[in-house]
């Protein structure tokens, strides 16, 4: 499937998390949700990435905003990174590549030049009615939660 683009309604979706509740967006209808899709659980990139997030997690409170990590690995793995790094926000397991295949995520990448598919490094910025404010691509780890933060300050003030 094609990348939702920015206006248009985020695909809904339903996922467990790291403690297997099962957590819907229509769960969080009227609120901001920044809907991170990551590649893997405890390599750095992601680490780096969940960490920032962790760091200013008290920011995007603030906000009134909800932050859900999604990757295709599993419960217990999400369980274990969260842990290890003390992560306060939702991590949701997308085992069968439903909800990467939705949000156009799940594709070829490049790596030391092998190639192979995986899940990209992107994120949504969902509004609360329910529509995607921005969309995020080639997300660098170690500035993405302030570069949302930032938007989510300018964007909420005209929601």
């Amino acid at each position: 499937m094609t990348m939702p683009a920015e206006g248009s309604p985020a695909p809904a979706f339903s996922l467990p998390d790291q403690a297997g509740m099962t957590h819907a967006l229509s769960d969080y209808a009227g609120k901001w949700v920044l809907l991170y899709f990551y590649p893997k659980d405890d390599t750095p990139g992601c680490t780096l990435e969940a960490c920032q997030i962790r760091d200013q997690f008290q920011d995007f409170g603030s906000i009134g905003a909800v932050v859900l990590g999604v990757s295709t690995d599993s419960v217990a793995s999400h369980a274990k990174f969260a842990k290890k790094y003390d992560l306060p926000f939702t991590l949701l397991a997308d085992t069968n590549k439903e909800v990467v295949g939705k949000y156009g995520v799940f594709g070829e990448k490049k790596f030391m030049g092998r190639t192979y598919m995986g899940t990209m490094r992107t994120s949504f910025l969902i509004r609360p009615d329910g529509t995607i404010a921005k969309v995020y691509e080639k997300v660098k780890p170690e500035t993405h939660a302030a570069e949302v933060i930032a938007d989510l300050g300018s964007l909420a003030g005209r929601a």
